[in-house]
């Protein structure tokens, strides 16, 4: 099949650092045994926490739905082998703070018995609605580290590009290298299904010119494979540069598009997903098989047989050590993900997640221990690298000042933390390490903001209901006495008695019956209506929180979010303008003679 030319651009910055990655590509994928316990974190992703489907001690399959995707923002969590619930409660899990965060404990029975797997036959005639409740159903959210859920993304409108992302730049890490070399047709598949989703024009699968073996087998799949939407697939090869896999990057590579500072490349026509992801939709949609598993690079120095291994989630990367045969003596730094954008860990008790690409153990001398960080000497360095064209320099200044507002304004959250920055730096200066804690504390004020103002306008639809009652209150006791009045001013003028038609007792009782029962269904009405008035106050505050947060972290979602805020403040608003005109109103016995 004859491909496209397609005119490649060079992004700003970026470095050329050893990649390191022959060791752990010379052998094929390989699937260790299973763990004695699985640990399964209930949030694996970017985004909301999903609702725990099951207890202690049930027994479960794998494949099994153990965390549904109850929020907008949320991605199920299956299990990765059949045995029994242990436990509930909190663990270690792969963070750079070290955090602990609420895991499923699992403990394998040996027999891997799965749930019955039902996925789509004719998969690219099926109806598109139908594909995206699969994917999330199957807890698919992106493999390139980011972990951003894979429906929500699929949802964006006008999608004119999709970028397939195969360039697995950082050293050391090549499982997507690995996947394209074995599972090459899968992968293409996936990709078709992704067409689908879209409705792209194109399709740029960008791979690095260091893995020619992927290239290849990426390309003999596009030839045999006769699909009519082949010919909008193109496998491009594209300069080994670090960090060329970054998603802005790659665009810019790729389509000489520039993506708008705090922006999503949807808002430029562009979607990108990794191979990773494209393979486990395939795997979802076509078998019905969830993701329960990964590849993931096991490599460093101080192992004996570096490898690639397709992995369970929820394996302790202790375990992983020991089957790729970890020198204990030899160990100087463990760490998840790359040399560059990975973090230490200090335990091995930590699991693997859907987003966990790499298990680095180094042994000593392998990479450059860091020095005490020395003063910054103004070199400039940091700044010809750095890939989004920042001020690294200024930002760790305001870091350090702790002038948030002022890095934020120097578009502290484009900062990829790619590394390249801390890399060429010749003090010894862990930049990232500052911009991440810079994010994380300018977060914080923003939530306690958020929680501050919702808190501050609920105390002031309180204070006003509880007003607008008592003036309530206040005209129906006036109501009432202007009735009672006009009784008495009547009585003297009334006609003797024994000309006055008789009212029976049981005819009185009737009109005192009737004027009390409107009071008690106007006082019913009311209360009905200043219930359903709390509810609204607090959906919309719950809908305030979450497009609030889907806008601070730039989520395609934030437009879906702010649609469903305003449709609910209209409705707290007309429920509210209801409960004014009750209120205006007269005293339902006023008028009425008893």
């Amino acid at each position: 099949m004859t491909q496209r030319h397609i005119e490649l651009h060079q992004f700003p910055g970026g470095i050329c650092p050893p990649t390191q990655k022959a060791l752990s590509t010379s052998r094929p994928i390989a699937y260790p045994p299973l763990a004695k316990q699985l640990i399964l974190p209930i949030q694996q992703h970017t985004g909301m926490p999903g609702r725990v489907l099951v207890k202690v001690g049930e027994q479960v399959k794998k494949g099994q739905m153990l965390v549904d995707a109850q929020l907008p923002m949320s991605v199920a969590v299956h299990a990765s082998t059949s045995g029994i619930i242990t436990a509930i409660d909190e663990h270690w899990v792969p963070h750079p703070s070290g955090m602990k965060d609420m895991c499923i404990f699992l403990e394998p029975d040996g027999l891997d018995e799965s749930v019955e797997y039902q996925g789509y036959e004719n998969y690219l005639e099926t109806n598109p609605t139908k594909l995206l409740e699969c994917i999330r159903a199957s807890g698919i959210s992106g493999l390139g580290g980011a972990g951003f859920p894979t429906d929500i993304k699929l949802k964006a409108s006008k999608i004119e590009t999709l970028i397939i992302n195969g360039a697995e730049c950082e050293p050391y890490i090549s499982a997507d290298d690995m996947l394209m070399r074995e599972r090459s047709e899968d992968i293409l598949q996936g990709i078709l299904i992704l067409l689908k989703l879209t409705k792209a024009d194109v399709c740029l699968v960008g791979i690095e010119d260091d893995k020619p073996q992927a290239i290849f087998a990426m390309k003999q799949a596009l030839e045999k494979d006769k699909d009519d939407d082949t010919h909008r697939v193109n496998i491009v090869e594209v300069p080994t540069r670090y960090p060329s896999g970054g998603e802005k990057q790659l665009i810019k590579i790729l389509t000489g598009k520039e993506v708008p500072s705090g922006k999503l490349p949807a808002s430029i026509g562009v979607l990108c997903q990794n191979v990773g992801t494209a393979y486990a939709v395939h795997q979802a949609v076509a078998l019905g098989r969830p993701l329960v598993s990964r590849i993931t690079t096991l490599a460093g120095g101080a192992l004996s047989t570096p490898m690639n291994l397709e992995v369970p989630l929820g394996t302790p990367i202790g375990h992983l050590l020991e089957y790729t045969g970890l020198h204990q003596e030899q160990l100087e730094q463990l760490i998840i993900g790359g040399p560059l954008m990975g973090f230490p860990v200090k335990t091995t008790s930590i699991p693997i997640t859907k987003i966990s690409n790499c298990i680095l153990a180094t042994k000593q001398g392998e990479l450059s221990t860091p020095e005490q960080a020395r003063p910054c000497i103004r070199c400039g360095y940091c700044t010809d690298v750095c890939p989004a064209q920042l001020l690294p320099q200024q930002l760790y200044w305001f870091s350090t000042a702790q002038e948030w507002q002022k890095a934020e304004s120097h578009n502290l959250f484009d900062c990829i933390e790619c590394g390249a920055c801390a890399y060429v730096c010749p003090s010894e200066i862990p930049l990232v390490q500052y911009y991440r804690f810079a994010k994380g504390e300018i977060r914080q004020d923003r939530a306690a903001t958020e929680k501050s103002d919702r808190a501050r306008e609920r105390f002031e639809f309180r204070n006003q209901r509880i007003e607008r009652e008592k003036v309530a209150r206040a005209a129906r006791r006036q109501a009432r006495a202007n009735t009672d009045t006009k009784v008495l001013s009547e009585k003297p003028h009334a006609k003797p008695m024994d000309k006055q038609p008789l009212r029976s007792a049981g005819a009185i009782g009737d009109v005192e019956s009737e004027s009390i029962q409107s009071l008690l269904v106007d006082e019913a009405a009311l209360e009905a209506i200043n219930k359903k008035i709390r509810m609204m106050e607090d959906r919309v505050g719950k809908a305030r929180e979450r497009y609030e947060m889907a806008l601070s972290d730039g989520l395609d979602t934030a437009s879906a979010l702010k649609r469903a805020l305003d449709k609910q403040e209209t409705k707290l608003t007309t429920l509210l303008s209801e409960r004014e005109r009750m209120m205006s109103h007269s005293d339902p016995a006023e008028g009425k003679e008893t």
